[in-house]
């Protein structure tokens, strides 16, 4: 279990600002078990919001409670995902041949439809979270929306190809199978017991996200022909507006 606790320690450095004071060893075993980690990061992160919202929900009003609450999810992050959202969003915008696709992701000067991409995604979370705490769901389901989100960046690391034979992405996938993947799921399956209505979230998340991974899968090959670190970031940021979305019609028009 040594090579479990250095892949989730790795997971951490990883996917948030968390400070690690741990020199985590890259090998084969840690490398897999981070990315097994995906998902209980985000839990991790979702609890935490989740507690700030129960401990403040009536102290503050819904308005500053949502942004408070965003400002959050940003900073555990250090905003590593939102600036794959821009990366991606100026190349898509661009309507450029293949590689100088790649070559203005690489660029790391943020173009007009990064910043546009950057605000709307940013409004519409807010505006998401407020309309949620208005409707007095439980905040628990963040842990949820959080863990699938990087549920997603896992779907991809192990079903997609990497777009080049270099870099991050592509070390991560030499060590990884359809095994990492459903072990990656284990986090969630609590989730389903502990939350208002779990296994209805858990089901109806679950198959939102889904969408969301053959619609984004196919923008992709077609727009990029694989994948690598900016996508996944890019991914994650919009499974995670994707599922506030879901989660919001659903309260509103199935369960209301």
């Amino acid at each position: 279990m040594r090579e479990a606790g250095f892949g989730l320690l790795l997971a951490i450095q990883f996917l948030t600002r968390l400070p690690v004071p741990v020199a985590c060893p890259w090998t084969p075993a840690t490398s897999r078990w981070a990315v097994r980690c995906y998902p209980l990061v985000g839990l991790l992160l979702g609890a935490f919001l989740a507690i700030t919202a129960n401990l403040l929900q009536d102290t503050l009003g819904d308005p500053l409670l949502a942004l408070l609450l965003l400002s959050g999810w940003v900073a555990l992050s250090g905003g590593l995902h939102l600036d794959g959202l821009m990366d991606v969003a100026d190349a898509l915008g661009s309507n450029a041949p293949l590689e100088r696709r790649w070559s203005i992701m690489k660029d790391p000067q943020v173009g007009s439809f990064g910043l546009l991409a950057l605000v709307f995604l940013l409004a519409w979370k807010g505006m998401l979270l407020w309309t949620l705490l208005d409707t007095g769901i439980d905040p628990g389901l963040l842990a949820l929306v959080l863990a699938l989100g990087r549920l997603a960046a896992v779907v991809l690391l192990v079903e997609m190809s990497a777009a080049r034979s270099e870099g991050l992405t592509w070390s991560w996938k030499q060590h990884l199978g359809r095994r990492d993947l459903w072990l990656s799921t284990l986090p969630l399956i609590p989730l389903a017991f502990v939350l208002s209505n779990g296994l209805q979230w858990l089901g109806v998340l679950l198959c939102a996200m889904l969408i969301f991974l053959l619609l984004y899968g196919a923008l992709v090959i077609r727009a990029f022909k694989g994948v690598n670190g900016d996508i996944i970031g890019a991914a994650i940021e919009g499974g995670e507006l994707w599922l506030l979305l879901i989660a919001w019609s659903w309260w509103s028009f199935v369960m209301a």
